[in-house]
């Protein structure tokens, strides 16, 4: 049986990063191809052709993308060339060479005043920032593309890899006595190496999906971030205080969702799984030196 070949956009994000270390459980089936800028222009259609023709790319998991939230607010032509322009030619491609794509989108395009229920795939977004709304167009150019594939909505991820608040929260909790994070925003951590392998697990499931099929993944239940900070500090065993703060008081370029918790009830069924709990995730992977201030 001939491999399926696997095209990884942002191959050097850390999600890209958590795919590669997922190979060589997979390499029987597929052989992984991972590009960053350097290698594929994802803003160029033509590109994104002649690279899939040439070397027969069965899938694609869109792991690239504008993730700057606040400079978005700026370099908004940037963000949409990137988030939703970039996602509209992998998707047109995809439709012409029949390949199954894989992008990965976000919770920012949720908000909602009083909130206090999971959202689940169906519920009407409502991006409050130019990075919740570039991922949204994204989400409605591949919709309406005529190509095969899933949207995955993630949130808060973390890993070992590149920049993020779990390895902020170590370097900060590392240098001070003290800190203060925001406590009136509500979602739930993803650990990025989980979302790599349900990403796989997808992709073996490609002959039950057809269209575009949308999926929410995170780890279960939620937090404030300042609930993940003082959690961080925990696990880690660093004797930093957390003080929580309200929003007003950590002004951003971007407006951040207040409640952006996502339902994962689609995904488990689908996958026959149980997404473990945000907490007991992040200690194990504190206690077991999986992410470590460098």
């Amino acid at each position: 049986m001939s491999k399926g070949n696997i095209l990884v956009t942002g191959g050097e994000g850390q999600l890209g990063k958590c795919l590669k270390d997922w190979v060589t459980k997979y390499d029987s089936l597929y052989t992984f191809y991972f590009t960053d800028i350097n290698e594929l222009d994802i803003t160029s259609k033509s590109a994104i052709y002649h690279y899939c023709a040439e070397h027969q790319i069965e899938y694609i998991i869109n792991c690239a993308g504008y993730t700057a939230v606040d400079l978005a607010e700026t370099e908004v032509e940037a963000a949409y060339l990137l988030n939703r322009d970039a996602v509209q030619f992998l998707a047109e491609v995809s439709h012409q060479l029949g390949i199954f794509l894989v992008h990965i989108s976000t919770d920012f395009v949720f908000d909602e005043e009083g909130r206090t229920t999971p959202f689940v795939e169906d519920d009407q977004p409502s991006p409050l920032s130019i990075y919740g709304k570039s991922k949204l167009g994204g989400e409605e150019l591949l919709r309406g593309s005529g190509a095969h594939g899933v949207i995955i909505r993630t949130a808060w991820l973390y890993s070992e890899y590149g920049h993020n608040f779990v390895k902020t929260m170590l370097r900060l909790g590392s240098e001070r006595s003290q800190i203060q994070v925001v406590a009136d925003q509500l979602g739930s951590p993803t650990y990025a190496g989980d979302l790599a392998e349900i990403i796989m697990q997808i992709i073996t499931q490609r002959s039950s999906l057809s269209g575009v099929t949308l999926f929410h993944y995170s780890h279960s239940g939620s937090c404030s971030w300042y609930q993940f900070a003082e959690a961080v500090m925990r696990f880690a065993q660093l004797p930093c205080d957390v003080v929580p703060i309200p929003s007003d008081s950590y002004p951003t370029p971007a407006k951040r969702p207040h409640y952006s918790v996502l339902s994962k009830e689609k995904i488990e069924k689908f996958l026959s799984i149980s997404i473990p709990d945000w907490e007991e995730r992040l200690e194990n992977i504190l206690k077991n030196k999986i992410i470590k201030l460098s």
